[in-house]
């Protein structure tokens, strides 16, 4: 089965296509340059690129897996959370391919395709744990199965990657600033500032205003001064909080497998004291190969892929031409 993922829902265009679950081509355009003198996303230039990208990238897509347009079978695209200018392109895209070939199509939500990211592992057993940690987004779900998804926990206010960006802005780092904080803190030392963490009792939710706020109000008072060990004291209080939820989910729902996808999840320092934490606990950590952690049309084909195979519904506004629950 051959399987279009289109992903838009933020700064990246991205086409993937999927033999079934196994990826043939994951084409990303990146936008990085368009909004990094502003600092931060401007939807309306992220649809705009989207518009000049989508069509070129399909079309390179096609050219290097060797297919022909009427070989595909059925399409899968993004269609929330997100921007909705950006939503918007990838859906009208997507929607008026598959009805011009008679092709079903699906509607994928972006927070699930980043777990389905880890599904290349052919060896996860249900029930499992999964979390997603990107910049838009801190979600945490139990899951059932392949598509079966229930929620268990969301941050309360900013998601994880949005607190690094912001914190790589207030020490002048270029954007997006996740990456940067990542770098300076290998040389800071992360018990120079102890920076508050949250603990939220009686829920799986996250939040993360409270540390971001405390970097803000120590550099009022101080200034930049050694931000390598700002950046170093922020990254832990971070990830401390994040092993705490990680606990608390173990405990109310033991599992083998524990699921990670997201931007953020490819912070090397985050990633070794989750597989700590989980060496502990007996439970095994499968977190997404890096290329997929960011937001990729391929993790949308392979979400895709398992709706079809568990007999999902395509969506009702475009031709159905596959058999239904």
């Amino acid at each position: 089965m051959i399987v279009v993922g289109v992903e838009t829902s933020c700064d990246e265009t991205s086409i993937g296509i999927t033999r079934d679950s196994k990826i043939l081509v994951n084409l990303i355009a990146s936008q990085e340059k368009i909004h990094s003198r502003f600092g931060g996303i401007v939807p309306e230039l992220a649809s705009r690129a989207h518009l000049e990208k989508i069509v070129p990238l399909f079309n390179t897509g096609l050219k290097e897996t060797g297919l022909k347009v009427d070989q595909i079978d059925v399409f899968g695209v993004t269609n929330t959370p997100g921007l909705k200018g950006s939503l918007l392109v990838g859906a009208a895209f997507t929607h008026s391919l598959a009805y011009a070939l008679c092709k079903p199509i699906y509607n994928v939500n972006h927070l699930y395709a980043h777990i389905a990211a880890c599904f290349i592992d052919k060896n996860i057993s249900f029930p499992a744990l999964g979390l997603v940690i990107s910049g838009g987004h801190t979600n945490l779900f139990l899951l059932r199965s392949y598509t079966k998804f229930i929620p268990l926990g969301k941050t309360r206010d900013d998601a994880c990657g949005e607190v690094f960006d912001k914190v790589g802005r207030m020490l002048n780092l270029p954007f997006p600033g996740g990456a940067h904080v990542e770098k300076i803190a290998l040389k800071g030392d992360e018990n120079r500032i102890k920076f508050p963490v949250s603990r939220i009792t009686n829920s799986l939710d996250f939040s993360f205003s409270g540390i971001k706020t405390a970097v803000y109000y120590h550099i009022l008072k101080n200034g930049i001064i050694n931000p390598e060990d700002i950046a170093a004291s922020f990254q832990k209080a971070v990830t401390d909080s994040i092993l705490i939820k990680i606990e608390d989910a173990l405990k109310l729902h033991p599992v083998k497998h524990f699921l990670f996808g997201g931007g953020v999840i490819r912070n090397n320092y985050l990633r070794n004291k989750i597989e700590e934490k989980l060496k502990e606990k007996n439970v095994r950590p499968i977190i997404a190969r890096p290329d997929l952690c960011m937001d990729n049309g391929a993790k949308v084909a392979i979400f895709t892929y398992y709706l079809v195979f568990e007999k999902y519904k395509p969506d009702p506004y475009a031709i159905n031409v596959l058999p239904t629950k």
